[in-house]
């Protein structure tokens, strides 16, 4: 079994090699206007269209269990060229969290995080970010 996540994208090539460095594996197939991946480690099935709508995921993630995942996800997203901002002990969507979280081309944020407790409360809602520069990045509230 593995998750299927559908996305529109306004350029099929820059998400394609986005999503070939965050889940270091080759886009199983191409057609035009279209793209999937088999993506083993997360068992996931991800589903590309070229798109100008502005209809998005708001962000995406994996929970992940020990904080020593996040930092692993952390460490190969950087690897790979990717800018990634990891956050300790924040408080998320009535949790608290240590994740590592980073964007792609079109603005979709992407999430490793481990919960490390529950919270009686939530923070105000993610910002969406076009193309976020890496100042962005690091002062967007992120939630998820």
């Amino acid at each position: 079994m593995r998750l299927q996540l559908a996305l529109n994208v306004p350029d099929l090539t820059q998400a394609i090699h986005f999503y070939e460095k965050l889940f270091a594996t080759s886009v199983a197939k191409i057609e035009p206007g279209y793209a999937n991946f088999e993506i083993a480690k997360p068992p996931l099935k991800l589903v590309l269209f070229e798109s100008e709508s502005a209809d998005r995921l708001n962000h995406l993630g994996v929970e992940v269990f020990s904080t020593e995942e996040v930092e692993q996800a952390r460490s190969e997203w950087e690897a790979r060229g990717l800018s990634v901002v990891e956050e300790e002990a924040t408080e998320c969507c009535f949790a608290r969290q240590n994740k590592a979280v980073t964007y792609s081309p079109d603005g979709t944020m992407w999430e490793t995080y481990h919960k490390l407790a529950d919270v009686p409360h939530a923070p105000d809602q993610p910002m969406a970010l076009e193309s976020p520069t890496p100042s962005q990045v690091a002062q967007a509230p992120r939630c998820c």
